[in-house]
Order: C-alpha cells, then structure tokens, then sequence
C-alpha cells in the first residue's frame, strides 16, 4: 500500500521479521503500518497488530484478534495480486503479528480525491468495473469483503487495488448473524450491515456504491457524523446522490436499494458500468487524469527518498529543549535573525548580532519560578476498530471503547490496560456507564424488532447477562442514550400498545396505539415498564441529534430544536428554537450542562436558559471586547463545562473564562492565544488545581491554572489532529485525551 510518510517514533521497533522499519505509513486501533524493506532491498509495506491486544493479558480476547489477523492474511491472498496487495510474508503467531504485502505505487481513494478534486465519471466508471471485478473474485472463492470504503481501496496506474480484509467473512459465517451486532465503516455498510444480520455479496454492492458516489461527488452517501447518526441513516434515510453525472445516477440510486435482492451482482454490474466508458475499461490508466498520474509518480519517488530519524521521545524532546533554552539561540538562528534584519534595514543584521554576542557575556540572570511541566501520560490506548467512528462511555473506574468492529472494549482507567470484550456490544445498540456498571438494550428476537430488554454487562470479562425486558410497547432499532435516577432514554422506532402522553390543549392524559413512528422512549429501569415516548419529526434522513438526561428533566435537541421533558411522564415542558443565526451552532451541540436552574449553550453568545420555562434567563457575549474584535455574526463560545455553581467556558479570541452560572457574570478570565473553534468540541475538564482544554494542532491540551488564571502548560501529542477532545474519568482521576485512532489518560490535578 502507498501512504503519506512519517517518521518512525521512538518506541517503534527496529526490525519485524527479516524486514528494516523504514517510516511509518498509518496507525489505527488495530496497529501501525510502516514502510519496510529486505536485506535484498525490497519495499514492502507491513502492517502489525499492536502487542496488548493479542498479550496474554488479553485472554480469550487476544485468541480472537489472531484469528482476525491470520483470516484477513487469508482473504488478502485470495484476492491475488491482480486486485489487492500481493502477500509477500507473515507471521500472525509473533508477540506483534505482521503482515507484509507490496509496496503499491498508488494514492489511496480518499486522499486522490483529496488532492485530485471528485473523478471525472469516465474515471468513476473505470474504477467502478474494475473493482466490480475485484469483488467478483472474492465472492466466487465464498468470501465478503464488509469493509469497502475509500480508504481501503489504492489507485494504481494498472487499476485499483483493494486492500485491509479485517473483518472479511466467509458468507454465511455466523459471526455475521448475531442478533444486533455491527461490523464494518458506519458511513459505508449496508443497511442489513447495520442491522446486524448477514452481510452477503450483494452488501459488497451496496459499499460499492456508496464508494463510487464518494469518489465522483467527494462525499459520502450518508454524511458524517457520530456512528449511532450514520447507521441510523444507512437502515431508514435516503442516499444523498447530489453531484453525481446524470449517466451514474440511475445505476447507483439501484445498488443502494435497502431491498439486497433488488441490487445488481458483480457480473451485471461491471458490464452496466463499462458500457459507458469510451474505448472500454480494459485500459485503466487512459481514463485516469492528469492530476491523479503526478500524484502517483510523486508517491513513487518518495519510496526511496532518505527519511527522517525517529522522533525523540516526550521526555527526549523535553530535555533537547531546555538544553536548548539553556544556551540561547543557536548560530543558526542568529543568523537567520541578522539576514532578516539586514534586508529590512541595512546594517541591521549586524547590530543585532552583536546585540545578542554582548548579551552572551552578561552574567546568567536568577532563575525565575519553575514552570509547571506536562504529566507524562499515565498510559495510551488504541481504539480497535474505530476508524475515527467510535462511542466512549465511563462507569466506576472503567472506560469503555465501543467501535463498529472491535466490540466494546473495557479498559481499566487506571492503567489503561484492556479487561473485558463484549462482542455483541455495537454503535448501532449504544452502551451506558455509571457507578454500578453497563449497560446495552438489544432485541431478543432475530428479525430486530419487537420485545427488548436491557443488558447488563461485566467490564471485567465482558459477559453480559439480561437485566430486564422492557414491556408496554414494540421496539426496532433501539440505542441507549441515557440513565439517571431510574429513568432509561432511548431512541428507536416504536410502536406503543399503550401509548400515554398529555394533550396540550385539555390537559389531559391519552391513552392510544400508535404505527411504527422514530421516537425518543423512557422506560423506568427497575420494572422494565415502557413510560412515554416522543415522536421525532424530523427528516427520515437522519436528523443531528442529542440528548441529556438529569434528576430533574430531559432534554433532547433534534437539529436546531431543543425540549425539555418531565423525566417520568414524558410531558414538554418547553421547546426552544434557536434565531436563525444560532442555528447551525446549536445543531452542532452534544453537550448540554445545566447549572443553577438554567442549561448553558455555547452560541454567538453565551446562553442561559431556565429550565422552568424556557426562557432565556442570561447571556453573556453583547459588551464583551471579543464581540468588538469578531464582530456580531462569529460564535463566540465553546460548550462549558460546569462546576460549583460555575461555568468555565472558552471565549473565542480571548481564553477560558469563569462565569458565575446564577446571574453570568465573569469572574475571572485567562487569557490565551490558542482560544478559538478549534476549542469548542466538548466542554473543559475541571480539576481542583487546572482546567483542560482539548485545543488542536500539535498540543492537544492546554491547562489553564484555576488559581493564577493562566494557561500553565501544554500537552503535546506525536503528530497535529485537528479534533483531540478531553473528558472527565473522575472515578479514577484521570482526564482522557482521545482522537480517532487512540485514547490516552493524564492525571486529573
């Protein structure tokens, strides 16, 4: 496979096998990928599977991600050389397994479409048969592929090549059956993907499609979003086809039928698509552009560039760069310092180098007071299986990863070592956490649909056992969304033997039956007993959403919408819709904290609002010196996070603030340069002695000092990510950095 480089870190290994580590091409939760070589020079790239996950600490759990490792090698083999990776080598019984495969020469799809712009439909349809044919080879040795997505697909000159067979099956294998189960990339499976049952060949086609729309629209046919969101979509919503050539439109609107039986096969398919491709789909490389050969000789050429060293490690770098405080500018840097100059202003350059010679010689000034350093991560987690979609939830001192192909996976939040697997845990059902343990709701009949109950499940071996059925009413597709005192939220498709709600006009309680209608549904968490459901009537698209549930009330907010609900009875309490401007930033919302008496949304302005009626009790924004800075229509404020009475927020432009969470006023404000959007994701974590802040680019967290109101130190992470987030893991004091390949757990001061 052919990637982006990056330099070897410092804890990657020299060697794996007879093969020279090289460069690192991708890391994920299942492991790195590196470009390596032979004693004889060849390139290949390896992938591994990271040490703990198939440890003996790992039990039964590391058997089975060595048996994931050697049937991915299988199903690579089978697809041959032709359409995948070439298997040069392997060893899936190493303390960390590997794969070697060829080095392709070619951009995977995602990042061509990136670089390139949407592919021309000539280009689409070449791509399209040619993997049609690909597909077609696996299916006829009985295998499926269940993860067909951009990424996974590599463009060569000769063709594409297809690629990464984790969760490849055999047809028919019964890890495909079990009930509420989801494997594979949310925003590219099919709809009985996502429901959990069999993904067969024709599932292949409905990926295939979706691939195909990505790569002549540059987007997918489902958006993004959280995993819970797409895999909602991918079972009920329409396929977003806009931008697609009028000459696809018809074929790719058949293949992603949610009916299988009434998509095309491979065969069908590959002769549908090279119809209309001038001179025929024999030769791929006539219909590739411009652009798109650059990039794959540019990628040839990097192969054999020398590399980088490897990256020093945190405490390395650390030690480098006190060092080179301690000595002051190097001579280069003088030296750059005095060409600058010396354009600007003549003699400049010199007299600033002699500025700094002089200030040499003066003696060493008295150290002032220390300043606070980063902790050094207590410990570091991949997310297995994630693919930058995955749900994280805590309870006691477990944190729990739930991906759409690694299950849930229970971590220790202590050490970050892995306990439990629960196979059967899925996005699409969702899992809770609180002090007693976790908790799944999941369909007890194969078909999805009908009598539910709760499962409860044991982070320690990841064995689940039933906790109740629910009763009073049908459910399909339900995913657990939150529980407190009593009260289970759930979203799903129900259908209410005895449905109670209030009638707003008469006040009056109504007892009727309702159709299968998507609805928000509580249900009392000691008899199991269905208590009230809400009909979501929003777009069957998949609407954004997200919910809140507390001691005193409910809140969900579908798109720009927010309610709020009497816990117990499901009755409105109020609905709030927020000013067209505020709209998209409130659609965006996940989180949303309440403080004395009012629910906090980090808007255009701070707002306030009571959670007795819905009005707006407070806003904190109109006089700030930002707003004169930003001007009126910028988002000014991220998602506060709330303690003792107050609000610590972000202030864009400005830094963290603290806000007396009664009446808004500001009580102290720290400020930073880094506050900006790229610090709106989630709330702060607040410790006793810092607040956290998940900001972006190469430092991921910033702490802000509680006492001195200012930003004490930074946390850097290996590489840039635009989307690092903090949470809170108070149980066991930790604060939990995650990004969409690992989680990592600093200590909560």
């Amino acid at each position: 496979m052919a990637a982006s480089m990056t330099p070897l870190t410092h804890d990657d290994p020299h060697r794996l096998g007879p093969y020279r580590l090289v460069a690192r091409l991708g890391s994920g939760g299942m492991g790195t990928v590196y470009l390596a070589r032979s004693a004889g020079g060849r390139t290949v790239a390896l992938k591994t599977m990271h040490a703990d996950l198939v440890s003996g600490e790992a039990g039964t759990a590391g058997a089975e991600f060595r048996t994931r490792f050697r049937l991915e090698t299988d199903a690579a083999r089978v697809i041959g050389d032709r359409y995948g990776a070439e298997v040069v080598d392997a060893d899936p019984l190493a303390e960390t397994p590997w794969l070697a495969t060829e080095y392709v020469l070619g951009p995977p799809l995602d990042e061509a479409v990136a670089v390139c712009g949407p592919l021309p439909e000539t280009t689409t349809r070449a791509l399209g048969a040619a993997l049609c044919e690909a597909l077609g080879q696996l299916h006829r040795s009985g295998v499926v592929h269940r993860d067909l997505k951009p990424s996974n697909i590599l463009l060569t000159s000769a063709g594409p090549k297809v690629i990464d067979f984790g969760i490849a099956r055999a047809a028919g294998d019964d890890h495909l059956t079990r009930t509420g189960t989801a494997a594979g990339t949310p925003a590219f499976m099919s709809p009985e993907q996502a429901s959990g049952v069999e993904h067969t060949p024709v599932g292949d086609v409905f990926a295939l499609a979706g691939v195909l729309v990505f790569a002549c629209t540059g987007h997918g046919p489902f958006g993004g979003g959280q995993a819970a969101d797409l895999l909602y979509r991918v079972r009920y919503g329409e396929a977003d086809l806009s931008g697609v050539p009028a000459g696809l439109l018809p074929l790719l609107q058949r293949c992603l039928a949610k009916e299988p039986e009434t998509r095309p096969g491979t065969d069908e398919l590959t002769g549908l698509l090279a119809e209309g491709l001038p001179g025929g789909a024999d030769d791929f490389a006539d219909h590739l552009p411009d652009a798109l050969h650059a990039d794959i000789l540019r990628r040839a050429a990097v192969a054999w560039q020398p590399q980088p060293p490897r990256l020093p490690s945190p405490e390395q770098a650390a030690a480098e760069t006190e060092l080179g405080a301690a000595k002051g500018p190097s001579r280069r840097k003088v030296l750059a310092l005095a060409g600058a100059g010396a354009v600007a202003a003549g003699g400049a350059g010199v007299g600033a180098w002699a500025y700094l010679r002089d200030d040499e010689k003066k003696p060493a000034a008295k150290p002032g007071p220390k300043k606070p350093k980063a902790p050094k991560e207590l410990w570091t987690r991949p997310v297995v299986g994630g693919d930058g979609a995955f749900s994280l939830a805590t309870g006691g001192n477990y944190v729990m990863l739930l991906t759409s192909t690694g299950g849930g996976q229970f971590v220790d939040a202590r050490s970050g070592k892995l306990r439990g697997i629960d196979d059967l845990a899925s996005p699409l059902l969702g899992i809770i956490g609180d002090d007693s343990g976790f908790y799944s709701v999941s369909s007890k009949s194969a078909s999805g649909e009908g009598t539910y109950a709760v499962y409860a499940t044991d982070p320690e071996s990841g064995e689940r056992e039933e906790h109740l059925v629910l009763s009073g009413g049908e459910l399909k597709g339900a995913a657990i969304e939150g529980l407190e005192s009593g009260v289970l939220l759930m979203r799903a498709t129900a259908r209410w033997v005895t449905r109670v709600y209030r009638d707003k006009k008469t006040k009056k309680r109504v007892v009727e039956k309702t159709p299968w209608t998507p609805q928000f549904v509580a249900a009392d968490m000691e008899t199991g007993e269905l208590l009230w459901g809400v009909d979501n009537e929003s777009p069957d698209s998949g609407p954004s959403y997200a919910t809140a549930v507390t001691k005193n009330e409910v809140l969900i907010r579908v798109e720009s919408t927010l309610t709020c609900l009497e816990p117990r009875t499901g009755d409105v309490r109020w609905t709030w819709t927020a000013p067209k401007a505020d709209r998209d930033s409130l659609a965006g919302l996940q989180q949303f904290p309440t403080v004395a008496g009012h629910v906090l949304l980090g808007l255009r302005d701070l707002t306030a609002l009571r959670l007795s009626d819905g009005e707006v009790g407070w806003t904190l924004g109109k006089d700030r010196d930002a707003r004169a800075e930003l001007g009126p229509d910028t988002r000014l404020y991220g998602t506060p996070a709330v303690k003792d009475g107050k609000a610590y927020v972000v202030e864009n432009g400005n830094g963290l603030i603290a806000v007396d969470g009664a009446g808004g006023k500001v009580e102290w404000e720290a400020k930073a340069d880094w506050a900006g959007p790229q610090a709106f994701i989630v709330a702060p974590v607040v410790g006793k002695r810092y607040a956290y802040v998940g900001t972006g680019g190469r430092d991921w967290v910033r702490a802000v000092d509680l006492k001195e109101h200012r930003t004490a130190w930074s946390y850097r992470g290996p590489e840039d990510n635009e989307r690092p987030m903090v949470l809170e893991q108070e149980e066991a004091g930790v604060v939990l950095v995650v990004t969409a390949a690992e989680v990592r757990g600093l200590p909560l001061q």
